[in-house]
């Protein structure tokens, strides 16, 4: 009957291990030579004032909402590329007006100014 469950009980072990001997191996390793840079606190690129609960700017949302669309309609490229010879002529057109749909976007969002950071 244990036997049956060893194989869950080894996954957790080599789990934990994985997760936590490099911190381990970090933490006794690392030099600890902290200076008044690095216990700085740091906050979206500029320095931290006020409280901790005041408003963002939109446009460092929308920046980021941007950036994470781009990355991941760019990840559909890799798939494609793999299978490319298989799906033929079609998945050709296919990535192409995908892509041209995702350069017209781009562009919309760059007349409009949405890349921009004054």
């Amino acid at each position: 009957m244990l036997e049956n469950y060893f194989p869950i009980l080894l996954f957790l072990i080599v789990g934990f291990l994985v997760g936590v001997v490099p911190m381990l191996f970090g933490w006794l390793l690392a030099p600890n030579r902290p200076d008044s840079e690095k216990l700085s606190p740091y906050e979206c690129g500029f320095e931290a004032f006020e409280d901790a609960r005041m408003k963002f700017d939109v446009r460092y949302y929308l920046v980021a909402i941007l950036f994470i669309l781009f990355d991941l309609e760019i990840a559909f490229l890799f798939p494609w590329a793999i299978v490319l010879d298989e799906i033929g002529v079609f998945g050709f057109v296919a990535m192409m007006s995908f892509l041209s749909i995702l350069i017209v976007g781009f562009i919309y969002e760059w007349m409009k100014g949405a890349l921009e950071w004054d």
